[in-house]
């Protein structure tokens, strides 16, 4: 509820218009307050991309490379395909959030435009109707991914760290339902002790560098599918599901390039 939060007096006087303006409908919707419908407080305030175009552009250039990279594993494509499918829905969105920080994409948000009231007076009989409004992506959640891509950035990684980085992060042996877990743990102690290898003779004043990596690289797992999902994808690919896209573009030979 928003009872208690500051932007709930600013919708004061939308609410007043809307309630003159619709009073038959606010009864069918079982009472709900329309200062509800509404909320601009920080938590709950959704955003889209600025310039979704070209941000897409960059994210689908970025997923590609992604994709690349799996594909040239050798040790991935050894796996089992049921292990490989398991590992790909469980980090694809930490190995996307890599290839942003490695490529360098930046990207601004900006509130999400509110539907006019007479629009949504005139639709509201029709909502039954109507397809579901897709999720939007609240101004919390993208800072909060920010953050993390800003902290990775601050790392400044070479090529071959965040080569070595994305195979700790594809081959988690913590992955529920994999027939090879213990194969793939040891790709992963592989892919992390040449992390370790490679930072010696780049960083060796810097002996706590690779458990901050790690640590780092740990923050990306806790950003939701749905949001990157919602943010980078949904307005190219609409509600196809992207797990799915991904499979495509890794096992077919010739992918199939996002675009918007």
């Amino acid at each position: 509820d928003c009872e208690g939060c500051q932007c709930h007096s600013e919708d004061k006087r939308t609410a007043i218009l809307y309630t003159l303006l619709s009073q038959n409908l606010t009864h069918s919707r079982g009472g709900r307050s329309p200062a509800h419908q509404r909320c601009l407080c920080h938590q709950r305030r959704t955003v889209c991309l600025r310039t979704p175009h070209v941000t897409c552009r960059a994210a689908s250039d970025v997923l590609v490379k992604t994709i690349s990279f799996i594909k040239n594993l050798p040790s991935f494509h050894l796996l089992p395909r049921e292990d490989q499918l398991l590992l790909l829905d469980s980090c694809w969105v930490p190995l996307f959030l890599l290839g942003l920080v490695q490529e360098m994409v930046t990207f601004e948000v900006m509130e999400t435009p509110a539907p006019s009231m007479l629009k949504k007076i005139l639709l509201d009989g029709q909502s039954k109707h109507r397809e579901p409004e897709r999720t939007q992506p609240t101004l919390a959640a993208v800072q909060r991914l920010q953050c993390c891509l800003n902290t990775f950035w601050s790392l400044d990684l070479s090529p071959k760290e965040y080569a070595y980085l994305k195979g700790a992060v594809l081959f988690n042996p913590d992955v529920p339902g994999l027939r090879a877990s213990l194969y793939i743990e040891s790709l992963q102690r592989e892919a992390q002790r040449a992390l370790q290898e490679v930072l010696q003779p780049l960083h060796p004043e810097d002996q706590g560098r690779y458990a901050r990596i790690l640590l780092i690289a740990s923050t990306l797992k806790s950003i939701p599918p749905a949001l990157i999902t919602d943010l980078f994808f949904r307005p190219v690919i609409g509600n196809a599901d992207i797990v799915e896209l991904i499979a495509e573009m890794l096992y077919e030979i010739t992918g199939r390039q996002l675009a918007p």
